[in-house]
Formats: C-alpha cells, sequence, structure tokens
C-alpha cells in the first residue's frame, strides 16, 4: 500500500537551528503520522548547543542529528517546503507548497534566548500539522 504521509521539508541556511527545531518538533507531534526532513543551503559542522538544550528541556532530543545539504531532489519531493532565512538560496517549484517563517536566528544566543524562538517554532508547526490535516500526538 503506498504511503500517503504528508511530507515537509524546514529548510535554512546552515541547518543548525529553526529548521532542527521545526524537524524536532514536527517529528515529536506527528508521531509518524507525517514526514519531515531538514537542511541547509551552507549546512554547519555541527547544532548549535543552545538549540540542542532547549530541545531537550521540553523531551525533544536533537542530540543525534546534524546538519546536512537539502538536494534538488528531495525539495522536489516534498508536499511543503518551509524555509527560514535563507532568501534566495532557498528553492521554489512550481507545485510545490512553499511557507517562509520569518523567525529570529538561534545563531550565537544562550539558552534563554532561543526558548521564546523555540516555542513559536512549535506553535508554527502545530498550525502546519493543523492545514496538513495531521492529528498531533498529546505531548506536553
Amino acid at each position: 500500500m503506498p504511503d500517503h504521509r504528508p511530507i515537509v521539508l524546514f529548510l535554512c541556511v546552515h541547518n543548525a537551528g529553526r529548521s532542527q527545531m521545526a524537524l524536532g518538533w514536527f517529528n515529536h507531534l506527528a508521531g509518524g503520522r507525517a514526514v519531515a526532513w531538514s537542511g541547509g543551503s551552507e549546512p554547519a559542522t555541527e547544532l548549535n548547543p543552545s538549540v540542542v538544550a532547549a530541545m531537550a528541556e521540553v523531551g525533544v532530543d536533537l542530540a543525534g542529528e546534524h546538519p546536512k545539504a537539502w538536494t534538488d531532489a528531495v525539495v522536489r519531493a516534498a508536499d511543503v517546503v518551509v524555509t527560514m532565512g535563507c532568501g534566495d538560496a532557498c528553492p521554489r517549484y512550481p507545485g510545490t507548497r512553499h511557507e517562509d517563517w520569518e523567525l529570529d536566528d538561534p545563531a550565537g544566543r544562550d539558552v534563554a534566548a532561543v526558548r521564546p524562538i523555540r516555542d513559536e517554532i512549535r506553535q508554527r508547526v502545530e498550525a502546519l500539522l493543523a492545514t496538513l490535516a495531521v492529528d498531533t500526538v498529546d505531548r506536553a
């Protein structure tokens, strides 16, 4: 039987902060009822430690993640592409739903400064899942 779960791709420049938090929230809340990937136009060498710590506080483990580049094939496979601060470096393909989320960049910020960004991303992911008719897992 074919897999008809929606596929969402979260893109930013370094794939070390915002897009990783969105991926973590998406996977945490969707509970396998949708698929998410993330990538960057210029991937960093590691995730932002403040991002990893802020997400761990809410039970989302990003410790096993790493920044990765996106490919055209991955972008074309996505039903929804969410960009975060990558401007013209992020691709746009006709027929693919695109959203641009204007969010503060967590780069160089401590955990306390990352928390509001983390919480805003959760709200946006919840709204996105609702538009995809994906029920969220009831997690605190």
